[in-house]
């Protein structure tokens, strides 16, 4: 099979591709004939450098669309031919940026037939992050004021319409040129964080999802209501967390899981018309490369996608 692998650390140039065997799905594991797969973060960070990750060579890739190819001893949830989209168990089993890939049965749940396979391979690493961080985490609901930055990014577009799926009041920032596509998402309050301190602007929130860290983290403690609870997906130092705890509050660090009953809800949310994906651009997969450097340069909105023919 086709696939994007990388033999050091280093900038895009580092990944190829090249052909690998196609794998064999384990007990309990499905192989996937990859339609597309998204492009995170998380990729360019650990194809620049060791992180949660620090085999070698390394295939990168969580998010998948695609077709079953076949079936692992045991597995009754899926049969051949179906359409099915998961995130692999982060962070140790990346692969998807290939033709195929094996994971858990239990990782993906059946595409909805509303969306194409480039909307689908968008979804799971943002949309399970935003679900487990507002809902499993923070326990949101209706009413209750979330404030959502870097609400344009990958994981924040998917939360503004999660958050607001399930009633909550919305705060979204981003900068200006993204208020009308957050308006359209669902966010009720718009804060250019470039021209506003959004300290000053926002009222006390009940919770705050933080993909940024540093100072937008630290600043946002303040904004926490007594039993508010800040979600970041960067670990931040203990004296931030006792500064929540002082405010009757909580910080915490959460690391997304592969979560099929999770993919079940945003299936449900896909199928609905709650949770739409939005597509900075898409890729074919030998332009792996080309997407990292799209990536990268920070000011993309929404997901990039790599497909494959």
């Amino acid at each position: 099979m086709r696939a994007i692998i990388q033999d050091t650390y280093g900038g895009p140039d580092v990944l190829r591709e090249t052909r690998l065997p196609r794998p064999e799905p384990g007990p309990g594991e499905i192989l996937v004939a990859v339609r597309a797969a998204g492009v995170n973060p998380t990729d360019w960070k650990h194809r620049a450098q060791a992180g949660f990750v620090d085999r070698l060579p390394l295939v990168l890739g969580w998010d998948v669309s695609g077709v079953v190819e076949a079936l692992g001893y045991g597995v009754t949830l899926f049969a051949p031919g179906e359409e099915v989209f998961g995130m692999l168990p982060y962070p140790h089993g990346s692969g998807s940026h290939a033709e195929y890939v094996v994971g858990p049965a239990r990782a993906f749940t059946r595409k909805p037939s509303v969306i194409d396979h480039v909307r689908a391979g968008a979804l799971p690493l943002v949309s399970l992050t935003a679900y487990q961080a507002l809902l499993d985490t923070a326990g949101i609901g209706p009413g209750q004021r979330v404030l959502i930055h870097a609400a344009a990014g990958g994981v924040g577009h998917a939360a503004v319409q999660i958050a607001k799926a399930h009633g909550a009041y919305v705060i979204g920032t981003a900068s200006a040129a993204k208020h009308d596509l957050l308006r359209e998402l669902g966010a009720d309050e718009v804060v250019d964080y470039r021209t506003t301190d959004f300290a000053e602007a926002v009222e006390e929130v009940d919770t705050v999802l933080d993909p940024v860290g540093g100072e937008t983290r630290s600043r946002s403690i303040g904004l926490l209501r007594p039993g508010g609870t800040l979600v970041s997906l960067l670990a931040g130092p203990s004296e931030e967390t006792a500064r929540a705890a002082e405010r009757g509050a909580r910080m915490v660090t959460m690391l997304v899981e592969a979560d099929h009953a999770g993919m079940n809800v945003v299936a449900d949310l896909v199928a609905a018309g709650a949770l739409r994906p939005r597509i900075e651009e898409v890729f074919p997969l030998a332009e792996a490369a080309a997407a990292h450097r799209r990536g990268e340069t920070g000011r993309t909105t929404g997901k990039i996608v790599l497909t494959v023919e």
